[in-house]
């Protein structure tokens, strides 16, 4: 049995603001991720608090909901199979220096905070993020 899934990917503002959204797109579709839905955002720091509220214990909460709110955003739904896990292995490790060859943050990230994109990190986050930007 096939397992296709849908997970959020998020190309963060460093990332739009180098217009690499193109390119961040060809990697997911070379890489068998379909991109089913797409749209170029900007949030506000209350939206980005709501969207990482997970993370709001933690001391790197308040510069996160800064940083996804200071500029444009692409949003999309990518779909395949297994698509939380291919995505995590595209994006790569948070700190770009770790992150291996040729993944995202490797050939882009600039900083563990500037790491150019977002993924959902399991099938259940990835349905509440979509509904996030997707469905309200």
């Amino acid at each position: 049995m096939s397992n296709i899934e849908q997970t959020l990917s998020i190309i963060k503002p460093d990332a739009v603001d180098r217009n690499l959204s193109d390119e961040i797109k060809k990697i997911f579709e070379k890489n068998d991720l379909i991109v089913k839905e797409s749209k170029k955002i900007h949030i506000t720091k209350e939206e980005a608090s709501e969207f990482y509220k997970v993370h709001q214990s933690k001391p790197f909460y308040n510069d996160l909901c800064a940083y996804l709110s200071s500029g444009p955003i692409v949003v999309m739904i990518l779909e395949g199979k297994n698509a939380v896990l291919a995505n995590r292995k595209l994006m790569g490790a948070t700190n770009p220096k770790e992150a291996e060859e040729n993944t995202i943050r490797r050939l882009y990230g600039i900083s563990i905070d500037k790491n150019s994109v977002h993924g959902s990190d399991s099938v259940e986050n990835a349905k509440k993020e979509i509904d996030f930007f997707f469905n309200n």
